[in-house]
């Protein structure tokens, strides 16, 4: 069992930069694939990035390349999203997941564990 714990969202306005950390439960942590989701309002829930066990591969949706980072640190049970030129379509509900599977997916429901989200908001 993973319990994931979202921070670091809030207001912003359009090309501003924010950072949201996922902090997670239990001894495991590297055993575990991480990943960021968002859900705008109306929308279906959508991958953004994902993380490998030991950081070294990445993915992203097309629409955030060059712009977001994710990163790990295994020692402190934590992921990280360094997002830059927030756009005020990146607006939504961020969260964060966890897969047990050594490969990166983007299907959502392939995720076993998820977090509460945080809200990003990038005004114009």
């Amino acid at each position: 069992q993973v319990q994931l714990v979202e921070s670091g969202g809030g207001l912003v306005q359009a090309g501003g930069s924010l950072r949201l950390s996922c902090a997670a439960s239990g001894r495991t942590f590297s055993s575990y694939a991480m990943g960021w989701f968002r859900q705008a309002p109306g929308k279906e829930r959508e991958f953004v990035a994902a993380i490998s066990r030991r950081g070294g591969t990445t993915d992203y949706t097309d629409s955030v390349k060059g712009r977001y980072t994710i990163s790990r640190d295994n020692a402190k049970n934590t992921v990280y999203l360094q997002m830059n030129s927030l756009k005020p379509e990146d607006t939504a509900v961020y969260v964060c997941a966890a897969d047990s599977q050594s490969a990166l997916r983007r299907g959502v429901s392939a995720w076993d564990y998820w977090g509460q989200g945080t809200q990003v908001t990038v005004s114009s």
